[in-house]
């Protein structure tokens, strides 16, 4: 194989005009080796063939003298820019239309992202609403519940120790109080006199309880022994209320500071019973025993000792329940 034999005279006005050897040749081989427009346009043509730099190795018996003479370049040369202009022009067009169908399907797809992220958003916003309204919904059946149950408790304890009813309470005495002396907790009948009444002190007393209790959640166990030792002493006094060693109690006392005292609550409800600071000693004056307060009292130790819900409810919501 050899490579073509062309018209040499073309070969070198395609070689000037900055095409290679290779390139030109095969212009002129497939272009029939005729004139330097032919072999351009055929440039231009298969100027994106991937073998359009290979020498070609075919040997072709084609005319070596050319009928076109040499002064025929100039014109040729200027139709081989346009062409290429041409062909710049239809790249850049094909380029840029490229660029905005890639543009679209961007903006397309950024569009359908930010609808799909909304529309989860939403779902997400719609669950976490109806998870509150059902949190709302439990809490609000616990709520009522409890004042069921703080209802059914109170009338009980009431029923327990001879308090009347809530409609007549203020026209009936209290006919029983705590008196047993082994168990602080027992819970009998009996009638006592009545000397006088103090209307809204067992009001005043459960929320000194409560507050107590609130204050002091961490220890549970010092609240419940604080309330047990004012119920006995309410019992002893409501029992013996002509001892005066039941109704005398010295500040001091190491007992009574580690089971009552040390506690502001537990003297303030000392004084709701009637109790007074005289001296180093908390004293309740014969005179002023109230058996309807002591009743008070003792009913408001038994239920912050028996009721696993006193004082865990502010004092505006326990009062509308009570």
């Amino acid at each position: 194989m050899a490579t073509p034999d062309v018209n040499k005279t073309l070969l070198a006005e395609l070689e000037e005009m900055g095409f290679s050897k290779a390139r030109a040749t095969k212009a002129l081989q497939f272009s029939g080796n005729s004139s330097i427009e032919d072999a351009i346009n055929w440039l231009v043509d298969h100027e994106n063939d991937a073998d359009v730099d290979e020498m070609p190795m075919v040997h072709v018996d084609i005319p070596i003298e050319s009928p076109d003479s040499p002064g025929s370049s100039e014109p040729v040369n200027l139709r081989l820019q346009q062409l290429r202009e041409q062909v710049r022009k239809n790249r850049d067009e094909e380029q840029k239309k490229l660029e905005r169908n890639m543009e679209k399907e961007r903006i397309k797809s950024g569009k359908e992202l930010v609808k799909a992220k909304r529309m989860a958003e939403e779902s997400e916003r719609k669950r976490y609403i109806a998870k509150l309204e059902a949190d709302k919904e439990e809490k609000r059946r616990a709520m009522e519940r409890i004042r069921q149950k703080l209802q059914q408790d109170k009338a009980e304890r009431r029923g327990r120790i001879g308090l009347p009813g809530e409609d007549n309470a203020s026209a009936k005495p209290a006919e029983s109080l705590l008196h047993n002396r082994k168990d602080p907790m027992a819970v009998d009948h009996g009638s006592v006199p009545v000397v006088s009444s103090r209307k809204g002190s067992g009001d005043l007393m459960r929320e000194c309880l409560r507050s107590l209790k609130r204050q002091n959640m961490e220890n549970d166990a010092q609240v419940k022994r604080a309330f047990q030792t004012l119920l006995i002493y309410v019992r002893n006094i409501t029992t013996n209320p002509e001892e005066e060693k039941y109704r005398k109690i010295r500040i001091g006392n190491p007992a009574f500071q580690s089971k009552v005292g040390r506690f502001k609550e537990g003297i303030k409800f000392l004084e709701l019973c009637g109790f007074e600071k005289i001296g180093e000693f908390i004293v309740l004056p014969r005179e002023k025993v109230d058996m309807n307060i002591l009743a008070e009292a003792a009913a408001s130790l038994h239920s912050a000792l028996t009721n696993p819900y006193f004082g865990l409810l502010s004092r505006n919501s326990v009062e509308d329940i009570e």
